[in-house]
């Protein structure tokens, strides 16, 4: 007992200490930054630009590295910034410190802290699937471990619950800026903090203490008035976005919440709706400070942040007569519950129509599963809510017609309620409460209810519903929505039920409709803190030692990637034409697949698995143009690396959208590929491919996609004179002797100029030392 307070007494100290610095612990070496230093930063930028700023440009502009000279303009500048902190998941976290590693580096320049959440699968239980985990993964986690002992990061263990709660539970507060190696890592914005999920080579920029850089993000105002009630939730917002902006309608944006309606949602509701601004392909989401969050504060042991914040309110909102790029507005007294799917986050429904929409289309209307949780919706709030509606059926004899699971946000979460009762509620309507981990919601979920291939229907509290994502089955419609609509139809056991007008059978035949769910913001007794997870990394580590077996399968030591050669790039042969969506679990799958996230030669081969082929339409099938044979996109990019020929894709719109999952840039360089050629791209891919000395290209004119024939080769042209703002040419070659000369654009600065010459940033970093 006297240790977990001792370390939960250190984590307070290591993120804050009472002179109103954002500062470190001994134990957390790296600098630090004050509200004051925050105020006088925004007081020089606000003068340049002679205008009223927004809530984030506040915090994004109060961390410039040069405030006096930066150049800023929205949506074309690169900002130079220094975030505060640095938090990584233990998937992207092994390659994120393997850079680290080859960085030279001794210690980690900023706070950073490792969470492992990603590497338990969800298969009987909570207990059990940690317990297994821990022995199925016990190399990876004693990489992690001594990694972050040696190079001064913080180690949370498994089984203390999900990255984002955590952060959002620690490290997130009121102006802050963090980077963490996860899409998701928005969801500190419910706290009004700038957090954005990046690359693990972003991140070992920061960590390595060389400024990090953001094109200059525009900013858009979604404006909230009414308030919430019913059966309506925090999630209803970010699933009524998706569906007005589409999943690329925020690329290069913040999307900032204001107006009189965000005082009726919790922190922790803000939180959710800021996690989900993912899906539409913003840079992160952020609200403004107010008393729901210096609540959250409070209860969660850091009142003395919460009166700082207090005193230097006016630079946590937004200034009077901002301007935003575009602004919506929401009603949120006039809003109704959503459900948004399947297969893509932004078909949005409201669930009084699912049903008719599921019938026409030929979904399967019966709900398999009901999934609550995950990093998006595993608040004290969220599992209150979920249980009350669990309670009214109990009383009514009656349980899940789904199956039905659990997965509790942190181990805070967990224990706390466990003590109040829910965890018991939720069994007792035929829940299982999974592991303090992500789970089902990236894939790690052993199901066994259905085979692959066939039709289904599951409903979540999630983020994501690409296909295959949760269950690797192909034929599975999942749909996002709030726990409390996953409860409910869970408990229905079909799509074709509307709480708010339709009725269930009780055990004994008596009709009855659900009461709108309620819960408890926050516990009226303080959180219960579980068990201790966290391990501080020691004051000295000279003494620790980080192995990585040459025969592992599962870790892997990297060599550097060879540096341009001057020349242009000739003759690129098309691996793949790449239709429709593809997204980063098309590019680099998740599930069985995060075993070898730390080992980049096995991890590629699950390269573009999931891309659909334009030339057949099939996946995990292309032309090996050498040897007229078919083969996995793998093992024909191996085939042409082995025989000198380079290679290029040819994607779609917002190709590399969803995760920050950096080996969907890494494999492609690994296995010989040059250029990715598209129509557009989300934005931390992009970034990812440029980090690792790759060519993210785009058509000046989107029509030429159609001009692409999968034989083809193209030679990229203009690279002797590579620089920001001058596109490219490619020379299209076709089979039949003709060519087509078209135009591509790129938006490289100069630093990322440097880094395609070096072969890489992390070459160009190790140049520089």
């Amino acid at each position: 007992m006297l240790d977990r307070l001792i370390n939960i007494l250190l984590r307070m100290i290591g993120s804050f200490n009472a002179k109103a610095k954002v500062a470190m612990s001994r134990f957390e070496p790296g600098t630090s930054i004050s509200y004051e230093k925050l105020h006088k930063n925004i007081d020089i930028v606000r003068k340049r630009l002679n205008r009223p700023l927004t809530l984030s440009e506040k915090i994004v502009y109060g961390h410039l590295d040069d405030p006096v000279g930066q150049d800023i303009a929205r949506g074309r500048t690169y900002l130079r910034l220094r975030p505060d902190r640095v938090a990584m998941q233990d998937a992207t976290a092994q390659m994120a410190m393997l850079q680290f590693i080859s960085s030279g580096l001794p210690k980690v320049a900023v706070p950073s802290t490792i969470h492992c959440d990603h590497l338990i699968e969800a298969q009987i239980g909570g207990v059990e699937d940690l317990k297994r985990a821990k022995e199925v993964n016990q190399e990876v986690y004693n990489f992690l471990a001594t990694a972050g002992a040696k190079y001064g990061v913080g180690f949370w263990k498994p089984g203390s619950g999900i990255i984002h709660q955590i952060i959002l539970e620690n490290y997130a507060y009121p102006g802050v800026l963090l980077i963490g190696t996860d899409s998701h890592t928005p969801n500190g914005g419910g706290l009004g903090s700038i957090c954005i999920g990046v690359g693990g080579a972003d991140a070992v920029d920061v960590m390595a203490g060389i400024p990090w850089e953001l094109k200059c993000p525009n900013v858009i105002g979604v404006k909230l008035t009414g308030s919430l009630s019913g059966w309506t939730s925090p999630k209803d917002v970010i699933l009524k976005v998706a569906g007005i902006l589409t999943v690329k309608g925020g690329t290069g944006a913040i999307v900032e919440y204001h107006g009189p309606g965000v005082d009726s949602i919790s922190c922790t509701g803000m939180a959710t709706i800021c996690n989900m601004g993912a899906e539409i392909g913003a840079t992160t989401s952020v609200f403004p400070y107010n008393h729901r969050m210096k609540t959250y504060l409070n209860k969660t042991g850091r009142a003395d942040i919460a009166a700082l914040a207090d005193e230097h309110k006016d630079d946590l909102v937004p200034d009077k007569g901002c301007k935003y790029d575009q602004v919506i507005e929401i009603n949120l007294s006039e809003l109704k519950p959503h459900i948004n799917g399947p297969f893509t986050p932004d078909l949005a429904h409201p669930v009084s129509e699912i049903g008719a929409v599921a019938e026409k289309n030929g979904w399967p209307l019966e709900v398999k599963v009901g999934l609550i949780g995950s990093c998006t919706n595993s608040s004290y709030e969220d599992m209150g809510r979920a249980a009350s509606l669990a309670k009214q059926a109990l009383d009514k004899g009656l349980k899940c017609k789904a199956a039905f699971t659990v997965t509790p946000g942190s181990e805070q979460i967990r224990a706390t309620i466990e003590r109040d009762g829910f965890s018991k509620i939720l069994r007792d309507v035929g829940g299982v409460v999974l592991a303090n981990a992500c789970g089902p919601c990236i894939g790690q979920w052993d199901r066994k209810d259905v085979k692959k291939g066939e039709k289904n229907t599951i409903v979540t509290s999630y983020n994501r519903n690409f296909t295959s994502r949760n269950d690797a089955n192909p034929a599975t419609h999942a749909f996002v929505t709030s726990p409390e609509i996953v409860t409910a139809l869970a408990i229905a056991g079909t799509l074709k039920f509307d709480p708010e007008t339709d009725y269930l059978t009780a055990a004994n035949g008596e009709k009855f409709k659900l009461e709108p769910p309620n819960g408890d913001e926050l516990p009226a007794r303080d959180f219960d803190p579980g068990q201790d997870t966290y391990q501080h990394p020691p004051a000295e580590s000279g003494s620790v030692m980080v192995d990585v077996s040459p025969t592992s399968t599962r870790l892997q030591l990297l060599e550097p990637f060879d540096k341009w050669n001057g020349k242009d790039l000739e003759d690129l042969q098309v691996l793949i034409k790449v239709k429709g969506k593809c997204t980063t679990d098309h590019i680099s799958a998740a599930g069985p697949w995060l075993k070898f996230r730390g080992h980049l030669d096995n991890i590629s081969n699950n390269m573009l698995i999931g891309a659909i082929n334009i030339e057949n339409d099939a996946v995990n099938k292309i032309k090996n143009r050498l040897t007229g044979e078919y083969g996995g996109v793998p093992d024909v990019a191996r085939h042409y690396k082995a025989n000198g020929l380079s290679w290029v894709v040819v994607g779609d719109d917002n190709y590399g959208e969803g995760s920050s999952r950096e080996h969907a840039a890494l494999e492609p360089r690994h296995l010989g590929g040059r250029v990715i050629l598209v129509k557009s791209f989300a934005r931390i891919h992009e970034t990812n491919l440029k980090k690792q000395g790759m060519l993210p290209l785009t058509f000046a004119d989107p029509t030429d996609y159609d001009k692409i024939r999968p034989d083809d080769k193209i030679s990229v042209t203009g690279l002797a004179t590579f620089a920001p703002g001058k596109p490219l040419k490619g020379v299209v070659k076709h089979g039949d002797g003709s060519q087509d000369i078209i135009t591509l654009n790129h938006t490289f600065n100069e630093n990322q100029v440097e880094w395609f010459h070096a072969g890489s940033a992390l070459n160009r970093m190790k140049e520089l030392q």
